[in-house]
């Protein structure tokens, strides 16, 4: 389930994905598969190839890409690797915000 996400930032997320940038975007997040876990960071681009590219260099395999229909196709970052790859990609901020959270 998620929560926790502005409609601001949702669309922002959309429209750097249509502009086929690498798109980051961090929300609350719970499923009893991943005790522990509350939020997770979705990192998405419309040029696949583009994105199992920038996949490869963390270890993320183009099979955990979720394929969508509507074009918004991502990886979803959990735990540990979601903190090292906002950490690699200057963005730990964004998950710093939920921190209480992860703790």
């Amino acid at each position: 389930m998620a929560f926790g996400i502005k409609r601001a930032d949702l669309v922002q997320w959309k429209q750097s994905i249509d502009h086929g940038d690498i798109a980051f975007i961090t929300h609350y997040w719970l499923d009893n598969r991943f005790p522990g876990i509350k939020t997770v960071t979705k990192v998405g681009c419309n040029d696949i190839q583009k994105l199992i590219d920038w996949g490869k260099q963390y270890g993320l395999k183009k099979e955990w890409i979720h394929h969508r229909k509507d074009g918004y196709s991502h990886f979803d970052l959990l735990g540990e690797k979601q903190q090292e790859i906002l950490e690699k990609e200057g963005m730990l901020k964004q998950l710093q915000s939920f921190s209480s959270l992860n703790q």
